[in-house]
């Protein structure tokens, strides 16, 4: 029987079940006595060696312990063997290097790998997503993306959800392969379980389709791009950039086509694209440049788009975001600050005193912070005191306790402008709500990019942090306000068949780079690149 057959026949020789070892006795045992002889039994001990293992990436003592449990007739669990898959399968490292998927090997991880993964199979023990994720990295390693595949295909015989690591394998595989028909089914199997593709997965696909001619898919991947990611890596934009160089890219394109059915297709997706095609004909003349402070290619000279936000999609995520809180946050704390924000508010702006009192400082600043809040305040339309948030702890001890501190702090406190959260609340919930639910500018130079943030999805949040985030930069001539983009920092579509791709890298001090492709020959005017969505 081959590799592949006796792998894949794991679903047919085991079941769902996994391995319990029974225990004798009827007296009952205090937990600690009951805990100590768990700890101390064989099965323990050799969990707490692989795992220490795991953490060194000790292959080779991982495989002694193995062997030397097998010989002691220990009894493997589900863990013990997906740790020991871990360890072999890191030898098998899956990624994507500039426009190449690599793969690494050792002889050693690849030979007991599958040896593993068979005494699973006969032990009946049962797998889960990691075990199946861990091997579909061997058959990646072996160059073997169709049993890879059919691994993920197996989990949903053990009820087993695929997760985005899960179908890598098996993707990566047939990109390097060049094999992009069963790239696409590998990327139709994740759309039908749920499984949204990133970057990395998007622009393997988007490489294929290029070096497969498939100038359809390139359209596509790099629409998925702009929708899922918004911005690229270096290495994405590399690839996008070999395409539009490419003869192929030159070779395509509508030299006359509908202006209003593309006029009608970037209101209808709200702006900044048309979904129409390439437009256009000949070579496309690629620049690494940047947007000024309009919002005006230095390039091409086209002027970008500022994709507005419908207000009802602001008000369902008020609405789901005070929901969240309540259930990560003590609600009635939170339900409080809510009655308090309808009585003083609406502000302007919202500060995140806690973030910007530390910018460039070792400890809390409150000049640093105050100075932030009268530069907001100078360019609120009403000239109001933002809103500032800030920590209980922040409010009563350390810095706070001197007096010129606390005259400011009830300065403050007086003009309605400072809330302090409770004790054990995460302030982040409370000072986003409050600038989402207030319509207002954020003032914080925290990324939001943790794990709290990632809970509020990948659609609305980041374009609404786009166009509301201020951050500051601090200097010897005090703080300086930086203000939210004039464009949308997403890659656009123009009228006139144009493409404009930001880049990821990007810091207070350097201004993002962009890749901008156009063409020379259009049907109409230049006159009117761009069209603003209300």
């Amino acid at each position: 029987m081959d590799r592949r057959a006796r792998f894949c026949s794991f679903a047919h020789s085991t079941t769902p079940q996994i391995h319990e070892s029974s225990v004798s006795g009827t007296n009952k045992v205090s937990r600690k006595s009951n805990k100590k002889a768990r700890q101390e039994s064989p099965e323990w001990v050799l969990k707490w060696k692989l795992d220490s293992c795991s953490k060194s990436g000790d292959l080779v003592e991982a495989l002694r312990l193995d062997d030397e449990a097998r010989s002691n007739g220990i009894q493997l669990t589900q863990h013990h063997y997906n740790v020991l898959l871990y360890l072999c399968s890191s030898g098998s490292s899956v990624e994507l290097k500039g426009d190449r998927v690599v793969a690494n090997a050792s002889d050693l991880s690849f030979k007991r790998d599958f040896e593993i993964y068979q005494q699973m199979v006969t032990d009946k023990v049962a797998p889960n997503e990691a075990t199946f994720t861990n091997v579909a990295r061997l058959a990646f390693a072996s160059e073997d993306p169709e049993m890879a595949f059919d691994l993920v295909k197996k989990m949903k015989g053990f009820d087993i959800l695929p997760k985005l690591r899960s179908y890598g394998p098996a993707l990566f595989g047939f990109c390097k392969k060049g094999m992009a028909d069963r790239a696409y089914e590998v990327d139709t199997h994740m759309a039908e379980s749920e499984v949204i593709a990133e970057e990395p997965e998007l622009s393997a696909l988007l490489k294929v389709s290029a070096d497969a001619k498939r100038v359809e898919k390139v359209y596509e991947m790099l629409h998925r791009l702009r929708y899922t990611v918004r911005q690229v890596s270096d290495s994405t934009i590399g690839i996008i950039e070999d395409w539009f160089k490419s003869e192929d890219a030159s070779k395509l394109g509508k030299q006359n086509w509908d202006v209003n059915k593309v006029r009608e297709g970037i209101v209808r997706g709200g702006g900044g694209w048309h979904g129409q095609g390439w437009l256009g004909s000949g070579e496309w003349k690629t620049v690494r440049t940047k947007i000024d402070e309009q919002g005006i290619c230095c390039s091409c000279g086209q002027k970008l788009v500022c994709i507005d936000i419908d207000p009802r999609e602001t008000e369902n995520f008020a609405t789901s975001l005070a929901n969240l809180a309540c259930r990560k946050e003590v609600k009635a704390d939170f339900v409080l600050f809510q009655e308090w924000l309808k009585k003083h508010g609406p502000f302007d702006a919202v500060i995140d005193g806690a973030n910007l009192g530390l910018v460039k400082q070792k400890t809390f600043s409150f000049y640093q912070l105050n100075s932030v809040v009268g530069e907001v305040r100078q360019m609120s339309p009403s000239k109001r005191l933002p809103l500032i948030i800030l920590h209980r702890s922040r409010v009563t001890g350390g810095p706070a306790q001197n007096p010129n501190n606390k005259k400011l702090l009830e300065f403050w406190k007086k003009s309605g402008a400072l809330y302090s959260t409770p004790a054990g609340s995460n302030d982040d919930w409370y000072w986003l709500y409050a600038a989402v639910s207030c319509k207002c500018l954020l003032v914080t130079n925290d990324e939001m990019r943790d794990h709290l943030f990632q809970l509020l999805g990948t659609s609305f949040f980041p374009r609404w942090k786009e166009k509301h985030q201020v951050r500051v930069s601090v200097s010897r001539s005090g703080p300086a306000l930086h203000m939210p983009p004039p464009c949308s920092i997403v890659i656009q579509e123009s009228e006139n068949g144009s493409w404009h791709i930001p880049t990821v890298t990007d810091d207070l001090e350097t201004r993002r780079q962009w890749l901008c492709a156009t063409r020379e020959r259009h049907n109409y005017s230049d006159n009117n690149l761009a069209v603003s969505v209300a």
